[in-house]
C-alpha cells in the first residue's frame, strides 16, 4: 500500500491510515469523535491523539454528544485529573460546548453528518499546490458550525478533520 511518509512513522500510525484514515465518516457521533479529536491534536501530533484515542472514548462517554452535553463543573475536574487523556481544560470544555451544539442541531433535525458532508468540494479528489492547510470549503464549514454554537473549529482543524472523514479524498492510490 501506497502511505503518505507521515502514516509510515509508526504501526500505529500505519494502522490508522490503512483502516481509517480519508475512509467515509458520515454517522453524526463519527462525525462528533473526529470534530473533538482534531481539536484535542491542535498544537501536539496525532500519534499522541490515536494513542490516547481509547482513554478519550471512555473519558467522554463514547463520544455520545446527548452524554456529554450533561457534563458539569464535576466532570471538568474529573477530565483534568484523567491520565490518559490530553488534560487541556480549553479543550475539555469546548468538547462539553460542541457536544450542547450538536445536540441543538439534533433537536432541530439538523444531522451532524449532513452537515459537514454537505461542505465536499465540488472536486473532493483536487490536488492543491504544495501541502494546503486550509480551503474555502473548511473555512464555510467552520463558519457554519461557529454560528451554530461550536468552538475549537478553526478552519485549518476543519481541513485536517474533512481529510480525515473522507470528504475531501487525499489517499494516495493503492499498488
Amino acid at each position: 500500500m501506497n502511505r503518505p511518509t507521515w502514516a509510515e512513522a509508526s504501526d500505529l500510525l500505519r494502522n490508522y491510515y490503512d483502516t481509517e484514515w480519508g475512509l467515509p465518516v458520515r454517522e453524526a457521533s463519527d462525525v462528533f469523535e473526529r470534530i473533538v479529536l482534531e481539536g484535542f491534536q491542535a498544537g501536539l501530533s496525532w500519534s499522541t491523539v490515536l494513542a490516547k484515542r481509547p482513554a478519550f472514548r471512555k473519558a467522554f462517554n463514547g463520544f455520545d454528544p446527548a452524554k456529554i452535553a450533561r457534563f458539569t463543573e464535576r466532570d471538568v475536574a474529573r477530565l483534568m485529573a484523567d491520565a490518559g487523556i490530553i488534560r487541556n481544560e480549553q479543550k475539555i470544555r469546548a468538547t462539553i460546548t460542541n457536544a450542547r451544539a450538536a445536540v441543538a442541531l439534533a433537536a432541530e433535525g439538523i444531522d451532524l453528518g449532513e452537515l459537514v458532508w454537505s461542505f465536499r468540494p465540488e472536486d473532493p479528489t483536487a490536488e492543491a499546490e504544495g501541502y494546503p492547510s486550509k480551503s474555502p470549503e473548511s473555512l464555510a464549514l467552520s463558519k457554519e458550525l461557529k454560528r451554530r454554537g461550536f468552538v475549537f473549529v478553526g478552519p485549518v482543524t476543519m481541513y485536517a478533520a474533512m481529510e480525515a472523514m473522507g470528504v475531501i479524498e487525499h489517499r494516495l492510490p493503492s499498488d
